[in-house]
């Protein structure tokens, strides 16, 4: 991590790709917190609005590698594709990148004394997903974004068309 010198200003540099692009066009509302209530299952309001951690093993996208894409369950955004998808053996879905960069924030986690973490939310919604480490595959560029299960609405490539992800087919 790099600290600036005093005075210095932070400066965050956006990377657009055509990717982005073609997601940021696309409106993902965020629900009031009541609509989040009736849309959400709890475990998925107190994952993605409380910042609570699903059981491991305990969501049915841990063990899930058919081909499509998964969305933020609060909003619908495109995160991840089930091309990043991989069995990390610890009990969540684990991905190796989002979908693109600009679909995720990322901030410092303090939570548990003595394990900082690097926390993963999504851009639109500001829903808390999980985390990022970077023991993932060295072959894939070494992250592991370990994703709460509760968080995440899986698209089978089959029905992306219809549900109005056919934009990204290739992804996939």
């Amino acid at each position: 991590m790099y600290e600036n010198e005093p005075g210095q200003i932070d400066r965050v540099v956006k990377l657009v790709t055509p990717l982005s692009r073609a997601i940021e066009e696309r409106d993902y509302p965020k629900l009031s917190e009541e609509d989040m209530r009736v849309k959400l299952s709890p475990i998925a309001f107190a994952v993605t609005q409380e910042a609570a951690t699903e059981p491991p093993h305990s969501s049915e996208w841990d063990s899930n590698f058919d081909r499509g894409i998964y969305v933020d369950v609060a909003t619908g955004e495109p995160l991840f594709s089930s091309r990043d998808k991989f069995d990390a053996g610890c009990g969540w879905p684990s991905f190796t990148r989002p979908l693109d960069q600009s679909v995720i924030e990322k901030f410092p986690d303090h939570s548990i004394p003595f394990m900082p973490r690097t926390e993963v939310r999504s851009r639109a919604g500001d829903s808390h997903l999980g985390h990022v480490f970077d023991d993932g595959p060295r072959d894939r560029g070494g992250m592991r974004y370990c994703i709460n299960g509760a968080a995440l609405r899986f698209i089978p490539e089959e029905s992306m068309r219809s549900q109005g992800y056919g934009y990204l087919l290739s992804e996939v």
